[in-house]
């Protein structure tokens, strides 16, 4: 598989299907900016935050050039973060678990649903269900993406720290695609692409700079 590196050339998304839009890779769309916007279906800091700010980006910036692709993952709650879930949520603003208790608690949603569409393509990510051993590659490279000092670790530490991924790794059903491709640390995430495909900004979370930064991008 190949892997993510910032101001390197983008890997492409893997993606199981799309359900909004017409699809499209990141390798179709030179001289665009792009940002792939990776949320959870059962996330509602993604629905609260980072979607709304993804689809006023869409609004402000799709005519200047900036692309906006949305990607459901899941590393987690595999039986709410589904493909069915992501197709009721896009044709009918329909949420599940933690999503539907959160912004119902906040008086974010409208007879049950979402006040808002997603305007821009929607797909999901590609799972793939675990099967065999965890191998000493893959508990290497989850390490390496969460604590790049690893290496300075004490030796009984280390040990201790790969048996520990080694029982995350085991418990989880699926591995996704694109999640992994890209060393993701959880949802929401934000991948900014150049109008080279070139990598430029891979975040979680809060990204305040986002808005700066794409128009820097539209700008080179």
């Amino acid at each position: 598989m190949i892997i993510a590196s910032l101001h390197q050339q983008s890997p492409l998304l893997s993606v199981s299907e799309w359900v909004q839009g017409t699809p499209v890779n990141i390798d179709q769309l030179s001289g665009k900016v792009v940002l792939v916007e990776i949320f959870q279906v059962n996330c509602p800091g993604c629905f609260l935050y980072s979607l709304p700010q993804a689809i006023h980006l869409h609004q402000q910036y799709a005519a200047q050039g900036m692309v906006v692709l949305g990607v459901a993952t899941a590393f987690e709650d595999f039986d709410k973060n589904t493909l069915e879930n992501l197709v009721r949520l896009v044709n009918g603003g329909e949420v599940v678990g933690e999503t539907l208790n959160t912004l119902k608690q906040q008086g974010q949603l409208t007879n049950g649903c979402l006040p808002y569409r997603i305007a821009f393509p929607v797909a999901m990510d590609r799972l793939v269900k675990r099967q065999g051993d965890v191998t000493i590659e893959a508990i290497q490279t989850f390490i390496a993406a969460k604590l790049p000092d690893f290496n300075q670790y004490p030796a009984d530490s280390q040990h201790k720290l790969q048996q520990h991924v080694r029982q995350y790794l085991e418990a989880l059903d699926y591995h996704a695609e694109t999640f992994e491709r890209f060393q993701l640390q959880g949802t929401p995430s934000h991948i900014l692409i150049d109008k080279q495909g070139v990598l430029r900004a891979c975040e979680f979370g809060a990204y305040p700079n986002l808005e700066a930064q794409i128009l820097t991008l539209l700008r080179e």
